[in-house]
């Protein structure tokens, strides 16, 4: 290979030269400041403005530097509206902005001004939903949820595969529109069984997206200085956009409804509304847990009639506990109920010896966040009181 480059370029040193431009290239400039964006995150994000002192708390926001890095390439680096690929936003090693090992997440690139045909599959989940996230481009946090469409909604067949077209003009059915400032389409789909379907090998999907018909501008084939460029600065902005924005310092900015202030008590699960990236169908309860090493965390539960209900551990970066290793969340399958009915989990540092355990994995401090999806009437909220860990009777 090299001998024919060498023949049609004439030598080896025009080679090199070719290689070696005189005048920084505006892709080695935005490359630099992408290196200066992940000084700065890292800097910030793990330090003192976010209340990051100790060498492991430092090591999980760098972790969670290095995560969104490694989403932002995945899912932004290659993005072309005329081609768009749906691509997985989290996997088992790459998390952030609050997953769930119950779930698998893609999304792509949209255009406003095209009509795009989606194909895919349910590949046995509960719950499939297509939301589109509309706002600020280029990398940007989104604005707002600006429309979804969950299966009830459009066909699927007995195969669980579906097809749906979207934007353009509104259809009956089987269809979801795109505003003038629409983004990325988000897809999401959820189970309710033993096994994480998030953990490999995982169930096929078969998901994809073609533009059909609409204007949207072509891009080159040849990746240029002035496009790579462009994706490298996209690059930047996500990284920032998803670490900062998305978890800002602690105290700076007011949660959300469905969000707890109070360690050990969670608020009433509620619609998110357009709040960016959640599902607008899905009701929400998070509370931050505080446990001592010898107290346990007991939440009582009475699940409603919806598609899918399950309760997950996160870390204060919004990322799963490890279900590599461990369970680190359950849903309505993966527990057993009370005479009563309603369903007892715990949360401890050690195995308490009763059924609905959630290990903290020795962490102190953690989130715990439920999740509702098509939920029908009212959400009884998540009783709770923290308990010695040794007043537990196993049974």
């Amino acid at each position: 290979m090299f001998a024919l480059i060498r023949a049609r370029t004439g030598s080896p040193t025009r080679l090199a030269s070719l290689g070696s431009p005189t005048m920084p290239s505006e892709s080695r400039v935005a490359f630099d400041e992408l290196l200066e964006t992940l000084r700065e995150v890292a800097g910030r994000y793990a330090g003192d403005e976010w209340m990051i002192s100790t060498p492991d708390d430092v090591a999980g926001a760098l972790r969670a530097v290095l995560h969104g890095l490694g989403t932002g390439l995945e899912t932004q680096f290659e993005d072309d509206p005329r081609r768009p690929v749906f691509r997985e936003i989290v996997t088992p090693w790459r998390k952030m902005l609050g997953d769930n090992p119950d779930a698998r997440y893609h999304d792509a690139v949209v255009d406003p001004g095209g009509i795009y045909r989606v194909r895919g599959n349910t590949g046995g989940a509960v719950y499939v939903s297509f939301t589109v996230e509309a706002g600020i481009a280029d990398g940007r946090m989104p604005a707002r949820t600006a429309g979804v469409l969950n299966d009830a909604d459009f066909g699927v067949a007995a195969d669980g595969s579906f097809e749906l077209t979207i934007g353009g003009p509104s259809r009956p059915r089987d269809w979801l529109g795109l505003p003038s400032d629409a983004t990325r389409i988000t897809v999401r789909h959820y189970w309710e069984q033993e096994q994480p379907p998030a953990l490999p090998p995982a169930p096929s999907l078969a998901l994809s997206i073609d533009l059909v018909e609409g204007d949207v501008a072509d891009q080159s084939p040849v990746p240029t200085d002035g496009s790579v460029a462009a994706s490298i600065r996209r690059i930047a902005t996500f990284v920032r956009s998803r670490v900062m924005e998305a978890t800002p310092p602690p105290g700076s900015a007011a949660p959300p409804a469905f969000v707890s202030q109070m360690p050990n008590r969670f608020v009433p699960p509620v619609p998110p509304g357009d709040h960016a990236l959640a599902a607008a169908d899905a009701s929400y309860s998070l509370a931050p847990y505080l446990l001592g090493p010898d107290e346990a965390l007991v939440m009582r539960v009475r699940w409603p009639d919806c598609r899918y209900g399950g309760v997950a551990l996160w870390n204060r970066h919004l990322q799963t506990f490890d279900y590599l290793r461990g369970r680190v969340g359950l849903n309505r399958v993966q527990t057993v109920a009370d005479a009563d009915g309603s369903t007892t989990i715990v949360i401890a540092h050690r195995n308490p010896g009763v059924p609905n355990w959630l290990s903290t994995e020795g962490r102190p401090f953690g989130l715990v966040f439920w999740r509702f999806l098509l939920a029908a009437g009212e959400i009884d909220a998540i009783d709770a009181e923290v308990v010695p860990v040794d007043s537990l009777s196993p049974r």
